[in-house]
């Protein structure tokens, strides 16, 4: 596949640390037209998002293992790198019981995949596929 000189791929990380969830949002990213990057937990997380400049959107559970929590992440990601879109995802958590950061979206599980990917897409902007 070839890009023009406005169509760069974009990357999004996924950050989940079960892994039949994770290779299906994987499977969502790549469906929507990005190239997905793994992360099992926050502390792997950073460390990715600290080595690469290429990353449009970072997609996390809330309940996430590591130094912080999803939420943490969250906040970290908008504080260091606020460039980069969040999808912040939980099954057992729900907005009004949670501290979202500015421009974020949620999503509960299970996972709608035409909703993610629509999002995916709205976030980042244009979709390879599109």
């Amino acid at each position: 596949m070839t890009f023009g000189p406005s169509r760069v791929p974009a990357f999004v990380l996924v950050v989940e640390d079960e892994m039949v969830l994770r290779r299906r949002a994987v499977g969502m990213v790549e469906d929507a037209g990005y190239t997905p990057l793994e992360a099992l937990d926050t502390d792997e997380a950073l460390a990715i998002l600290s080595s690469r400049s290429d990353i449009a959107l970072v997609c996390a559970d809330i309940q996430l293992p590591g130094s912080i929590d999803g939420i943490g992440l969250a906040h970290t990601v908008r504080r260091r790198w606020p460039a980069i879109d969040l999808i912040l995802m939980s099954e057992k958590l729900n907005p009004p019981s949670i501290d979202l950061p500015p421009c974020s979206e949620f999503y509960g599980k299970p996972l709608q995949a035409w909703q993610i990917k629509a999002g995916i897409r709205r976030m980042i902007g244009h979709a390879r596929g599109a």
